[in-house]
């Protein structure tokens, strides 16, 4: 009897663990800012990023089943954490990507832990995605607030922009850049001089740039992104303030901003990015297939390549596993296990602590002069090498990382 028991329960067992195996259908959430001002570095275009992914990875071909759902946060935490919740208990949804805004992200990478699902962020900036709030069932792929920080906030300093007065997008993003560049600052011989907190989607910055003006800061720091970036510019290029003989910096500068403003303002400005398009071969042509699919002719930023990138690694590992988990923890260990290679970041590694590992670039956006055809915007100063460009796991607060 016990040994007729036996044989059923491993009978059971196997066929359980051949379902698993068999099981190739996954659905994905892209989760984003869709219409409002941080919808052109992401949101439509990180939808198609996310399609181009799954048909590049060649796996529908080979008989897996794998659907693409969207829908936007519209940068409220709350909304983000109930969608989540939604698509992960009800719509049975693998992996949510994208959640550009850090508040948004910080409450998504909850849910994921607690729901054990994947989440694979590569809007959101702060660093504390893969500090103190890291968990195993999240990847920060294309950027963050430290490597922003270490790469446009050291090369400024370096020049001779040892004072900075910051404007300051008010929450999660906006306080980690400030933060994180403010220590680069001060380590290299900096100091900063002051600082103003402003609501986000603000449409009028000149109380903000009148005070940084009176600060007397060599460099003006803008802790923003999307919109904000591309109205504070203009108005501060509106107020003379860089004829004034004050230094800007548009701490996240995506090009999209850049094509916003026209290169007669946007000339000079020094940014960090860990893609472009123009970079090489194949840059230029997921760009081009990219572009042609998103009918605006726009040129995808490097949230748009990063959550491309995240997707078709998160697919590789699926296939990896021959089939679909549904474990979150479990697939995003595989994806940490695998050695990252795709044509838009080269190769590369995820760390323990969920930090994607790739080069970043610094960029001067060139004059008008120097532009010879559509989107060719920026000129390479210097790489910074992929185990410099981001925060030191010996600095982690991340509580996987063993100390």
């Amino acid at each position: 009897m016990k040994s007729t028991c036996l044989s059923a329960l491993m009978a059971s067992l196997l066929l359980t663990t051949a379902a698993f195996a068999d099981d190739k259908i996954v659905k994905l959430g892209e989760l984003d800012d869709q219409s409002g001002l941080y919808a052109d570095s992401g949101g439509p275009g990180s939808v198609l990023s996310v399609n181009m992914a799954v048909e590049d990875s060649g796996l529908r071909a080979k008989g897996w089943t794998i659907d693409v759902i969207s829908a936007d946060h519209q940068n409220k935490p709350d909304l983000a954490a109930n969608i989540a919740r939604q698509w992960f208990d009800v719509d049975k949804v693998d992996a949510i990507i994208g959640v550009q805004n850090s508040g948004t992200a910080l409450a998504v990478t909850s849910v994921a832990k607690e729901k054990n699902g994947v989440f694979l962020d590569s809007g959101a900036a702060s660093s504390d995605l893969t500090g103190k709030a890291c968990n195993a069932n999240m990847i920060h792929w294309a950027y963050d607030t430290y490597a922003l920080a270490n790469g446009t906030g050291k090369a400024l300093v370096k020049e001779g922009g040892d004072s900075w007065f910051f404007i300051t997008a008010d929450y999660a993003f906006g306080h980690a850049l400030q933060r994180d560049t403010s220590a680069v600052v001060e380590a290299n011989g900096g100091k900063v001089v002051g600082s103003a907190n402003v609501p986000l989607n603000t449409p009028d910055f000149s109380s903000f740039l009148l005070q940084a003006q009176s600060s007397k800061a060599k460099v003006i720091g803008l802790a923003n992104a999307g919109g904000d970036t591309t109205n504070s510019i203009k108005q501060a290029h509106e107020f003379g303030i860089v004829e004034g003989g004050q230094k800007l910096a548009a701490l996240l500068t995506f090009i999209s901003n850049v094509h916003a403003l026209g290169l007669d303002v946007a000339q000079g400005l020094t940014l960090t990015s860990t893609f472009y398009w123009d970079m090489n071969d194949g840059t230029r042509a997921f760009s081009k297939r990219w572009s042609e699919r998103m009918k605006s002719h726009a040129e995808p930023t490097m949230v748009q390549a990063g959550d491309y990138a995240s997707t078709l690694h998160y697919l590789k590992a699926l296939e990896a596993l021959g089939g679909n988990p549904h474990d979150g923890a479990k697939v995003v260990a595989k994806m940490k296990e695998l050695p990252t290679d795709d044509p838009l970041f080269g190769k590369g590694t995820i760390r323990i602590d969920g930090r994607k590992i790739h080069p970043a670039y610094l960029f001067e956006v060139k004059k008008p002069s120097e532009s010879k055809y559509p989107w060719d915007y920026y000129k390479l100063l210097a790489t910074i090498p992929a185990d410099e460009a981001f925060r030191p796991l010996a600095q982690s607060e991340c509580p996987l990382v063993k100390k």
